[in-house]
Parts: C-alpha cells; sequence; structure tokens
C-alpha cells in the first residue's frame, strides 16, 4: 500500500493524477484534541492545508470531493445541530475542519461535506472512546470514571461508510450533511451499552464531570456535540441505524476482536 502525504500538493497530486480516481475522499486528519492543541502547525497544515489541497487536485480533475467534517466545528450551546446552524469552533481542531468546511464548500466545484459524530469502529486502529473503555476492561480494571455531561450522537464507521456509497450511486445533489447514527448519548451511556454487551456488568461505572479528566484531557470541548441528519432525511437518503444497533454489531464483529490492551 502506499500513502500519500495531503501536506505535500506536488506529491499527492502526482499519485492522485497517476491513480486516476473517480473521486477522492478525504479521510487524513489529526483527531487527538490535546495533540492538536500542542501541535497545532501540524493540525492546520494536514486538517487545513490538506484539505485545500486535495480540494485543488478535485477540480484538476473535474471529480467529486467528499470531506469528512466533524460535530465537533460547534460550541454545544444548543442541544441539536442541523446543517442550517452556524459553527463556532472552541478547539484547534474544529477550527481547521471547519476551515476545511469552508473550502470545500466554496470553492470545490462537485463537493460532499459529512459531518460525522463520536466515531467508532476500526478495530485495532480505532484509537476513539470505545476502544479506550475496551482496552481499559481487557487490561482487567474493575472500576471506570466517565462522564456524564458531554452528550453526542455515535456515529459507526460502516454505516458511515454505506451511507456515502448510496449518495455517490444515487448521485444526491452537491452540498454539506449531517451523517451521524439514530439516537443519542452521553458518554456515561455509551460505556454502559458497551459493557453490557460485553457482559460485563460487575464491572462498577461511576458518573464523574468533565472536570475529573481535566488534566488528561485539557482541550475545551462542547457540551453536546448532537447532530440531527436533517437534509439525508428530507432528500431520503438516511441509512445510518441507531446507534445501540451498531455498537452491537462492532462489538460482534472480527474486527472488534482486534483490539488488544
Amino acid at each position: 500500500m502506499e500513502f500519500g502525504d495531503v501536506c505535500d500538493y506536488q506529491n499527492i497530486k502526482k499519485q492522485i493524477l497517476d491513480f486516476k480516481p473517480d473521486f477522492i475522499i478525504n479521510l487524513a486528519a489529526k483527531t487527538d484534541l490535546e495533540w492538536c492543541e500542542l501541535h497545532k502547525k501540524e493540525t492546520y497544515k494536514t486538517n487545513a492545508l490538506g484539505a485545500e489541497n486535495l480540494g485543488l487536485i478535485s477540480n484538476l480533475l473535474d471529480i467529486p470531493y467528499i470531506f469528512i467534517s466533524s460535530a465537533g466545528i460547534f460550541d454545544g450551546k444548543k442541544e441539536y445541530y442541523t446543517e442550517f446552524d452556524r459553527p463556532n469552533p472552541l478547539n484547534t481542531y474544529g477550527l481547521t475542519k471547519f476551515y476545511g468546511e469552508q473550502y470545500t464548500l466554496k470553492t470545490v466545484k462537485k463537493h460532499y461535506v459529512f459531518r460525522a459524530g463520536w466515531m467508532m469502529g476500526g478495530g485495532k486502529k480505532d484509537k476513539k472512546f470505545i476502544s479506550k473503555i475496551y482496552k481499559k476492561i481487557l487490561k482487567g480494571e474493575k472500576e471506570i470514571f466517565i462522564v456524564d455531561d458531554k452528550l453526542g450522537t455515535p456515529t459507526y464507521t460502516n454505516d458511515f461508510a454505506f451511507n456515502i456509497y448510496k449518495i455517490l450511486d444515487n448521485s444526491i445533489p452537491y452540498g454539506l450533511y449531517n451523517m451521524v447514527c439514530g439516537g443519542e448519548a452521553s458518554r456515561y451511556e455509551v460505556a454502559k451499552e458497551l459493557i453490557q454487551l460485553l457482559d460485563r456488568n460487575k464491572i462498577k461505572i461511576n458518573r464523574v464531570d468533565s472536570d475529573y479528566w481535566k488534566k488528561e484531557y485539557f482541550a475545551i470541548r462542547p457540551k453536546s456535540e448532537k447532530l440531527k441528519n436533517l437534509k439525508l432525511i428530507a432528500r431520503n437518503s438516511n441509512y445510518m441505524r441507531d446507534w445501540r444497533i451498531c455498537l452491537k454489531d462492532y462489538v460482534n464483529s472480527d474486527i472488534f476482536k482486534e483490539i488488544k490492551p
């Protein structure tokens, strides 16, 4: 497998031109919020300049460009956010993803911007919340501390990819779309559901607020990152299932078993 550096315009352009794609999906991103705060230059290069570079190449080839954005571009002052709410990022990660959104929407001729929520999926490559909790369980921890003051909409990678495929296959109009699983949850509720699915109910889950983890997770996070798939539903193109169903699918999948402590 050949890897490309989206920050290097000339090199990534050559690789893409040689490959001759039908469309470009930008999955390159720095997503660890604390890392992003400590490495702002590198974060802007990947998340913002990288988004710009791939958009330029999409225009050059006159092919669709898919930019993956995030619920983290909002300030969390509202309970829910649709595609028509104004973003107000609170951290470096959010600022860079918002820049990528704006560049794509304003500059790329054939574009899709899909906003994801709390991602789950990826097996051993999964560095998100589900993986972190599962690794604690595998290490034999009998007690875990989970925040209950952060709200969001979990998003399963399989459903997310399938929804992108359906949109491309059905030539749904270009534009901005929220794309998250059905339902909502706090971090605590997600952890509780995971432990029940794993039949590890003897593990004690303690509710805490965000201050409990403020040293480890010092980047500012919005209280609510809950999205509604308003435009997908309106265009009969919402194939995202409820997050609880998706979490069960993930836990029962072979790729989940690849996660190691």
